[in-house]
């Protein structure tokens, strides 16, 4: 049996797993990603500076991140030496186990952390056009189908349109939204939230909040005010503040994920519209990047296609088919 039928069945073996969902919403990056790295490792007849080079100029556009990419081809150029490899077809597997290796980092939960004694508060922060208000719903329709109770506090009380906006996704899961008027100080919505979550015992509470970056240092007061609130109230809370971000946009969303960091709380990133974009590649960097677990990915408009998210899933989804190509062209 040929090394790559071995690694056909061993991949076909593993995908076997992997949602539909993965497969269609990596789609675009996969056929840019996959097409040049096939037919690099086709091309070339062994593996050299000319090689890394040509590797390299692939994953960068891919949006893998120059800082990232540099570390993977350092990375690789460590492993052909130890392994004594000289054929390119044979560093595929060793590229998708170390992408797995900066994906998975120190092994987080990337589930969402739950509170075992009562409410788990659940605070969701990014920047304005992101689909934080959309992921919102998706999540709290997801715990529904889980039968837990959920309950919606609108905190973005900044953007015109906002709070309707939430409560428009309210109705269509079929959860409350807790809500002040427009221009509300956010802290005080939060307050009437935590205190209408103990008075329903709901199991989770999802809070919204603005996404204005013009002026960081307030946006940064506010959230800082906000956990407070929350903290007081509700002890250990919030017990997840992820951060949105659309992964479309690239290495913005990249400079994003650092102009919030860990400073402002965030514990998680939720990655969004991965189905429109050829940049699935900034997954990578911005995970490897930020010592933060990515929670969950955006791969469509339905409600299930907010995924929990899966090294060995993303990676085996991106690369489904490399193999092949790489032997078709071989052959050709």
């Amino acid at each position: 049996m040929s090394f790559f039928k071995r690694l056909r069945e061993s991949i076909a073996s593993k995908t076997e797993a992997v949602t539909s969902k993965f497969k269609e919403g990596l789609a675009k990056t996969r056929s840019v990603l996959t097409d040049r790295v096939a037919e690099l490792f086709t091309r070339r007849q062994k593996i050299d500076e000319a090689f890394f080079e040509e590797l390299e100029e692939i994953l960068i556009g891919a949006d893998v991140g120059v800082n990232t990419v540099m570390e993977l081809i350092d990375d690789l150029r460590t492993e052909v030496k130890k392994r004594k490899i000289d054929q390119p077809s044979e560093l595929q597997p060793i590229l998708s186990e170390k992408l797995m290796d900066m994906l998975r980092g120190t092994g987080e939960e990337t589930g969402i952390r739950m509170n075992p004694d009562g409410i788990t508060v659940i605070l969701f922060v990014g920047v304005n056009g992101v689909g934080k208000t959309t992921t919102i719903g998706k999540l709290a329709w997801r715990f529904k189908q889980q039968g837990k109770s959920v309950l919606l506090a609108a905190g973005d009380t900044f953007r015109a349109g906002a709070i309707e906006q939430l409560e428009v996704w309210g109705q269509r899961v079929g959860v409350d939204v807790i809500k002040q008027e427009a221009g509300s100080d956010p802290a005080a919505v939060m307050y009437d939230a935590v205190q209408e979550a103990k008075r329903r015992n709901v199991d989770v509470l999802i809070c919204d909040t603005a996404g204005r970056l013009q002026n960081k240092v307030n946006l940064m007061e506010e959230l800082a005010k906000i956990h407070r609130v929350i903290q007081r109230e509700i002890p250990g809370a919030p017990h997840e503040t992820l951060l949105v971000l659309d992964a479309a946009t690239g290495q913005n969303a990249l400079q994003q994920a650092k102009l919030f960091g860990e400073k402002s709380g965030v514990t998680g990133l939720v990655l969004t519209k991965l189905d429109g974009t050829a940049k699935g590649g900034i997954v990578i960097a911005i995970r490897h990047e930020m010592s933060l677990p990515v929670k969950f990915v955006g791969l469509g408009e339905k409600m299930d296609d907010l995924q929990e998210f899966d090294a060995e899933q993303f990676v085996h989804a991106l690369f489904a088919g490399l193999a092949g190509a790489i032997e078709e062209n071989e052959e050709n």
